[in-house]
């Protein structure tokens, strides 16, 4: 990594940045609760079917690495060798997928090598943003779609028609569905979610779905940076795309449920379109309006998102680690003074307080740390 001040070639796009500051924001709110048995409903994962606001984070944030793929790369895609693009886009990857694995072995120094995970949130985002760069600057656009089509269906046959080895039927149940199956196969039990050991909500065959996600960000940062279109028209078609893909979600939930563990195709249409729609909010508000009072707190997020999203594991789990004769701050602070869910409510609210606190620092610094 290294820390520089940012040298903006183009005009950024406010909006991208706030609703990236929005997302990483929900993020660290839903991840770091003061306890995790008491919780609002809204900042819990559904079970299994079904899609709660929290299920929404991690979408969001893979869609709009998609868009953010668009006008890293777009001016770049002319003018450098895309071999030499490849190879950054790669070197990043590489770090995303270190990140983890060493933040484990800090954390979980017993476990070892021989309890590592190995899937997790920021591989599955290494693994889309390289796919999603070379496909953006080796493909067409057109290509793209029928990519992002081929992977919606594919899954869909994949997950519903291909019988599972020692289940003997396909099926969408978490243990023995075809994708559980493949992670066992190719991490064994020992390197999957700690959890479970059984499945993992980011293995292998749900990254061809969390592609499309990536895809789809793609397609909506494409059209955002078309010259030949009015803002209104921009907007307007980014709404119509939206709730499109939302109804198309929703019907293919009757056959396909909407799942985040299995990131079925029902879910990357329903969330890339409520993320389409978002956008599209944050676009005519803040980058077409003006209205850019309240974007401050949420750029300082945007600015600095997988930082502050690294840092959420190493901050709360530190602060954890506080006494005062022989309380934790969350009893002393919180847990006499609210109700159980509200105490855990309230300091999930002070840990994004205290990460913002620290982005801010970065922020004013212009210390904006790229991978």
């Amino acid at each position: 990594m290294q820390n520089t001040a940012p040298k903006i070639q183009s005009p950024r796009l406010l909006s991208l940045d706030v609703f990236r500051g929005v997302t990483i924001a929900a993020m660290i709110l839903v991840n770091d609760p003061g306890d995790w048995g008491h919780i609002y409903a809204p900042l819990e994962h559904s079970k299994w079917n079904g899609c709660t606001p929290t299920d929404l984070v991690f979408p969001f944030f893979l869609f709009m690495v998609g868009v953010s793929v668009v006008y890293a790369m777009e001016s770049k895609k002319a003018t450098m060798p895309h071999g030499k693009l490849i190879l950054t886009a790669l070197r990043r990857t590489c770090i995303l997928l270190l990140i983890p694995w060493i933040t484990q072995l800090i954390f979980h120094p017993d476990g070892g090598l021989s309890h590592l995970r190995l899937p997790g949130v920021l591989p599955r985002i290494a693994l889309v943003y390289f796919i999603c760069t070379v496909l953006y600057l080796k493909t067409s656009q057109k290509t793209r779609d029928w990519i992002f089509v081929g992977a919606l269906i594919g899954y869909f046959i994949i997950m519903t028609c291909i019988p599972v080895p020692g289940t003997g039927y396909a099926n969408l149940e978490p243990e023995t569905n075809l994708g559980a199956w493949l992670d066992r196969l190719v991490f064994t039990p020992d390197h999957l979610w700690r959890e479970s050991h059984t499945w993992d909500p980011e293995g292998i065959l749900g990254t061809l779905p969390a592609l499309a996600t990536g895809l789809f960000g793609i397609r909506v940062g494409t059209w955002l940076k078309r010259k030949d279109r009015d803002d209104s028209i921009k907007v307007s078609w980014m709404f119509t795309y939206g709730v499109i893909a939302v109804v198309l979600g929703l019907i293919w939930d009757l056959v396909f449920p909407i799942n985040k563990a299995l990131w079925t195709s029902s879910f990357v249409l329903y969330t890339g379109g409520l993320a389409t729609i978002g956008l599209a909010i944050c676009y005519w508000l803040i980058d077409i309006q003006g209205r850019k009072r309240f974007t401050y707190p949420f750029v300082v997020f945007g600015a600095n998102a997988i930082t502050a999203y690294v840092l959420s594991g190493f901050i709360p789990h530190y602060i954890n680690k506080i006494t005062l004769g022989g309380q934790s701050l969350y009893q002393i602070l919180f847990a006499p003074y609210f109700s159980p869910v509200n105490a855990s409510l309230v300091s999930a609210i002070f840990t994004v307080a205290i990460l913002w606190l620290v982005m801010w620092i970065l922020y004013i610094k212009k210390i904006f740390i790229k991978i």
